[in-house]
């Protein structure tokens, strides 16, 4: 059988808009080949969520938002079709999640923990998360605050590393150069002194060597002199220091006492010392005696008779 070719062509078009229509009915939502429980919840926001988006339970997804209606009080009651081979909690939190940093939403189940199951056509509670962008702002702001700095910093760079800091800087490189240059030959000067004198260093410990040893002898001699004086000192401490200046000092009293007695007219070395009246007659005696000493020796006859035959003097 011949199959004419308006036939061919009028069947072509009915698969087509067949296709065409369920197509349509899928982005829409609507499971056309299976069947799918409706649930529904209501938003004061439902920004960034679309129709056919996805309804979602720890990332996998069991169904599609299929339809949304605007209230007279601004609300919007969204209407998602999940599959039938899923049982939903009644107490099951639908929230309204985004999916990227872009501002997309889908709605994410989080399933209670009750033992009875919502049934179709039931409302779910709701709830609505902030955005990506929203919880970044404040680390927008941060990266801002921190961008600013970042762009003086430079700033202050660019105006630090113009040509004439350059210049100086290469300048102070320069200078340290030399200077490293000249502590080098500073260095070589005091290695060649060091080697001429080596001999001398040498002498010079050795010496240093020899006086140390006889510090040390010395300090052994110390120790033994330190030792004496420590037994001199206990003597002195033991010893009866305190009579003997007592006896000292009243020795000195009665010398005192005597001179001021001899100082004195009373006692007959006092009158000797004091008296001139005395003075003068013991030096009259001393006189008359001395005169009488004279004439004995001019005329010893006088004083002395002596005869070998025994003759009477005149």
């Amino acid at each position: 059988m011949k199959i004419s070719n308006e036939t061919k062509i009028g069947a072509l078009t009915a698969i087509s808009i067949t296709i065409l229509i369920l197509g349509y009915s899928f982005l829409r939502g609507n499971d056309v080949f299976s069947s799918a429980n409706k649930f529904y919840a209501i938003y004061r926001s439902v920004e960034g969520l679309t129709i056919s988006k996805p309804v979602l339970v720890n990332g996998f997804q069991i169904g599609r938002v299929s339809k949304m209606e605007l209230h007279a009080d601004g609300r919007t009651t969204v209407e998602f079709k999940v599959d039938r081979q899923y049982d939903i909690p009644d107490n099951t939190l639908a929230k309204l999640q985004s999916t990227d940093l872009l501002g997309s939403k889908a709605i994410v189940f989080e399933l209670g923990n009750s033992t009875k199951y919502a049934a179709d056509q039931d409302t779910l509670r709701a709830d609505i998360q902030g955005s990506l962008a929203e919880s970044l702002q404040p680390i927008q702001k941060k990266a801002e605050v921190l961008i600013t700095k970042v762009d003086s910093a430079l700033g202050a760079i660019n105006k630090i590393m113009n040509p004439k800091f350059q210049a100086n800087v290469d300048r102070s490189f320069a200078s340290i150069a030399n200077s490293l240059q000249t502590l080098e030959g500073t260095t070589k000067k005091i290695d060649a002194i060091v080697g001429a004198q080596s001999s001398h260093i040498n002498s010079i410990m050795a010496n240093a060597d020899i006086a140390s040893s006889n510090l040390k002898n010395s300090t052994a001699s110390l120790t033994g002199i330190s030792t004496n004086f420590e037994r001199v000192s206990t003597d002195l401490a033991n010893s009866n220091i305190k009579g003997t200046l007592d006896n000292a000092n009243k020795a000195v009293a009665d010398l005192q006492a005597t001179m001021a007695k001899i100082n004195s007219t009373q006692g007959s070395l006092g009158l000797l010392l004091n008296d001139t009246k005395m003075y003068d007659n013991l030096n009259s005696a001393s006189g008359n005696l001395n005169n009488l000493f004279l004439d004995i020796k001019a005329h010893p006859s006088r004083y002395v008779h002596f005869s070998v035959f025994g003759k009477k003097a005149d």
